[in-house]
């Protein structure tokens, strides 16, 4: 009877689950880790952050200066038709004419030749004109007709003689002897328009405009008496 009971008790105790104790529990698995990668994210982080702070200083030292687009001569000036802006690195060595200063340097005129293209400073321009050394400003008021339709400051321009209706016999004398030094009709081979009186507007009423050329001093007189006569015409040529 004894050995019975004990067989059904160890029987009984076999039959239920083991509960393993806090002590035995399985460790998990390491994770693996991959320190290559980790590095990689933070040098894109530095990089990314890195760019933008150059981007942010390059564009605070970025300025709005004048362009020229088309040459300007001796005694020209800036205009809506031969200048823009543009964005450049500032550089306080170097005097741009700001965006701020066009209206102001209109008013004043090239010193030198400022071809297209490039960024002038303030030294290439001068409030009164200076004229080259043996060269001459000329005025020459001229009819409709006496000029092609878009002339402006600038373009470089040769200057006929023209002859009038009204002219008497001794005029055409006076006429052949004063053009004799030149090649037909032709007074000035190359000229540069300086400046075209109102030059903004249409001038419908009368069709005149004033116009300055810049000549060799040798050819201002012929064109000045060419000029109080009437008998100048303009026509644009390339320029040299």
């Amino acid at each position: 009877m004894k050995i019975q009971e004990r067989t059904g008790a160890g029987a009984g105790r076999s039959a239920a689950p083991a509960q393993p104790s806090v002590g035995d529990r399985l460790p998990s698995p390491p994770r693996e880790r991959k320190p290559a990668l980790a590095a990689l994210a933070v040098l894109l982080i530095l990089l990314g952050a890195l760019g933008a702070t150059m981007l942010v200083l390059q564009v605070g030292d970025r300025v709005e200066v004048v362009k020229v687009t088309k040459d300007i001569p001796p005694g020209g000036r800036v205009t809506d038709q031969n200048s823009t802006i543009v964005m450049v690195a500032d550089d306080p060595d170097i005097n741009y004419i700001k965006e701020t200063q066009l209206e102001t340097i209109k008013g004043y005129t090239a010193v030198t030749m400022i071809p297209g293209g490039s960024l002038p400073v303030g030294e290439m321009f001068a409030k009164e004109p200076k004229i080259p050394a043996g060269k001459a400003s000329v005025g020459v008021a001229l009819k409709e007709g006496q000029y092609y339709a878009d002339i402006k400051g600038g373009d470089t321009v040769a200057a006929y003689r023209v002859g009038t209706s009204g002219s008497s016999s001794s005029d055409s004398s006076d006429k052949d002897s004063s053009s004799s030094s030149s090649s037909g009709n032709g007074l000035i081979a190359t000229a540069s328009v300086e400046n075209v009186k109102g030059e903004s507007d249409a001038t419908v009423s009368t069709g005149s405009k004033s116009i300055t050329l810049l000549v060799d001093e040798g050819d201002a007189a012929a064109l000045a008496s060419a000029s109080s006569a009437g008998e100048v015409a303009l026509v644009r040529v390339p320029a040299k």
